[in-house]
């Protein structure tokens, strides 16, 4: 593991995971991964105990929200040892949301290695279970104690785990989806291509709304004309409109660039689909379902890999997809991507980064 420091925990608290009712978030590894910014430079990094923070109520990021953060996930691999899918487009990914928030990039190469120590050290905690993972949470925030509108001089970059079983409650079922028209999530210029904890506390009240009225989640209309789709609350989303893919494109900055939305793009152009990422308005995707052409609407994201989407509701009206059935590109893309996580199809992309663990 290199220069990073280990203090090893005492004992352990895996006993009281329940495996057969992971869910998602509930249960987490006896160890956390930290490293501190100060004086201009990351240290190496320590492995310790997980436990409770110290922070004073004049913690910065308390107050003004300077903080980012990443999800990926480990796999158990058919052939042995362990699976971690695409850790490198994460830590670029989570570079570009430090610039966007002021806190200085953690180094992709020494992100890399963080995971695989923290995932080789804490090895008993990921599932068994087709299906199942470990979940893999690194995050960074400022730790000064100040008031006022200014960036912290001192960081910490965390990882925590917790091993996870499907993120929604449905699983690969179709879920329903409320189209968003009182609230934006983020626009232009703003901070909606940055993972930072902004983009989801603004996301929230929207999100309990949809709940309330029986819906998994929101789907985000552009923040300026009310008209061009964005993305779910935790997921990217896709269009099957007759035999092309249509996704927003990422050129207005306002939505995140998934790793799960860029291999379904990488797989989908390989099969000789046509893709397309450009806006695409509400107004269309209505139009679509009435004359038949929408074939298939799904989400993209590493807490769900792949979520279908059986019903979409804008302004009352109701669009049923598919008859509330899985889509076969909505289940080919699955399929295949979680094949390749768990080491049941050849990886000819090296998105893998093998543990022998």
């Amino acid at each position: 593991m290199g220069n990073i420091k280990i203090i090893k925990s005492e004992k352990t608290v895996i006993e009281k995971v329940e495996w057969d009712n992971l869910r998602f978030g509930v249960f987490f590894s006896d160890h956390i991964y930290v490293s501190e910014y100060k004086d201009g430079n990351w240290d190496n990094g320590t492995i310790k105990p997980y436990g409770a923070m110290d922070l004073e109520p004049a913690n910065c990021t308390l107050h003004y929200g300077q903080t980012i953060f990443e999800g990926l996930k480990a796999f158990p691999s058919v052939k042995g040892g362990v699976n971690i899918f695409r850790p490198e487009m994460n830590g670029k990914r989570m570079v570009n949301s430090a610039e966007a928030v002021c806190i200085p990039p953690y180094p992709v190469d020494s992100f890399v290695e963080a995971v695989k120590a923290i995932v080789t050290m804490d090895k008993q905690w990921i599932p068994k279970k087709r299906g199942e993972s470990l979940y893999i949470r690194p995050f960074s925030f400022g730790t000064g104690n100040f008031l006022g509108v200014n960036a912290s001089d001192k960081y910490n970059f965390i990882i925590i785990l917790s091993p996870v079983a499907s993120y929604y409650k449905e699983g690969l079922n179709p879920v329903k989806i409320l189209v968003e028209t009182d609230h934006v999530r983020a626009v232009r210029g703003g901070l909606g291509n940055a993972k930072t904890a902004a983009n989801y506390a603004a996301s929230m009240l929207a999100g309990l709304q949809a709940h309330k009225k029986g819906f998994s989640q929101v789907l985000w209309l552009d923040g300026v004309q009310r008209k061009y789709i964005d993305e779910v609350g935790a997921m990217n989303i896709m269009f099957v409109i007759n035999d092309e893919l249509v996704t927003p494109t990422l050129e207005k900055g306002n939505i995140l660039p998934g790793v799960t939305r860029n291999t379904v793009i990488q797989l989908a152009n390989e099969a000789g689909m046509k893709v397309t990422e450009r806006e695409i308005s509400i107004d269309e995707v209505m139009e679509a379902h009435k004359d038949g052409s929408l074939k298939e609407v799904f989400g993209t994201g590493t807490a769900a890999v792949i979520s279908p989407v059986g019903l979409l509701q804008y302004k009352g009206k109701e669009m049923i997809i598919n008859d509330m059935k899985i889509g076969k590109y909505a289940q080919k893309f699955y399929d295949t991507i979680t094949g390749i996580q768990y080491g049941e199809l050849e990886d000819k992309h090296g998105w893998n980064v093998h543990l022998d663990i």
